[in-house]
């Protein structure tokens, strides 16, 4: 054989065998969607996906996806560590029917070991007919992780038990939603609701709009530790904010909130519940407050149809406010 020749199969031998040991579908730490794109792209920038759910399983694990420019991504099943930030651009999901975003930690790999969800500046529609926005659900298998909520409006989740964001978790884990609007549910605009005790929920919620739900804006039951700051709970048919502790203990502290036009503005709705106020206005409710409740002396309590149940004031005497 020549030697030109030799050399040319040789090159071809090697080059078979390096096709070989690449990975078929490799995975981008940051990958891209458009509304003009194609999910059998590689998502990169220059040749963007079309939908969230092409887009995550071209991106790696603790990866992120990014918009280049407005448009609808479609709904997505998430069940490793990622981002979706979609900020500075119009990005929405319409969940007609379905759920906008599912977490099952329960489909995360074991070995994924921050188990964070990060959705950033997305707009949520279900069109009325949407089940739930973001539902997460596990931990009966996988212990549970972390779910941050930042800049999203989610709406329109008006069908049958609908909600706007539900964490079903047993297995507990973290929640933690700031600068976001819930409106138009058709049960619970936020609902921490496992169907079992479980392990223990601590969320936070910082400046957030619960507004025009069927049934309860916000919902905390079974083992759930929560924290409610600068939010406005408001126009909710039946209760503004809702504390059960029927299978385990649950704790929620509300202040510097507004919490009006509701049915029941703030209700303890029977079992180990502790809930206090603080620096929060009450107002406009047909009923402002039923069940056990603590309150600091720093509340603003007015133009209720009734005020149901007076909370128990914090601190003794000496100590009005209940303030260390």
């Amino acid at each position: 054989m020549p030697k030109t020749s030799m050399l040319l199969a040789l090159a071809a031998t090697s080059l078979v065998v390096l096709l070989q040991a690449a990975p078929a579908h490799a995975q981008a730490s940051r990958t891209w969607v458009s509304g003009v794109g194609d999910d059998a792209n590689p998502c990169s920038r220059t040749a963007p996906c079309k939908t969230f759910a092409g887009a995550i399983s071209k991106t790696a694990l603790n990866g992120e996806i990014n918009c280049l420019d407005p448009g609808g991504f479609g709904a997505v099943t998430i069940t490793k560590s990622i981002t979706i930030d979609c900020h500075e651009v119009f990005a929405s999901i319409l969940n007609s029917g379905t759920n906008g975003v599912n977490i099952p930690f329960d489909s995360f790999n074991a070995a994924d070991v921050r188990k964070t969800v990060r959705l950033r500046n997305i707009n949520f529609n279900g069109v009325d007919t949407g089940a739930n926005g973001i539902r997460i659900t596990g931990g009966a298998v996988i212990a549970a992780g972390t779910v941050l909520v930042e800049d999203c409006l989610i709406d329109g989740n008006f069908a049958g038990s609908a909600r706007g964001i539900s964490d079903e978790r047993t297995g507990g884990g973290e929640l933690y939603v700031s600068n976001t609007t819930v409106r138009n549910t058709g049960t619970f605009g936020i609902a921490i609701s496992p169907a079992v005790a479980g392990q223990r929920i601590d969320a936070a919620f910082d400046n957030i709009r619960v507004q025009n739900t069927n049934n309860i804006g916000i919902f905390v039951g079974n083992n759930g530790r929560v924290m409610i700051n600068r939010s406005v709970i408001t126009g909710n048919v039946q209760i503004g904010l809702g504390v059960s502790g029927l299978q385990a203990a649950s704790q929620v502290n509300i202040s510097n909130s507004v919490v009006s036009n509701n049915g029941l503005g703030i209700g303890n709705l029977g079992g180990t519940v502790t809930l206090r106020l603080s620096n929060n206005d009450v107002s406009f409710n047909n009923t402002a407050f039923s069940g056990a409740i603590q309150s600091h002396n720093d509340n603003r309590v007015q133009g209720n149809v009734s005020i149901g149940v007076a909370p128990t004031p914090i601190g003794a005497t000496s100590n009005p406010s209940g303030l260390q």
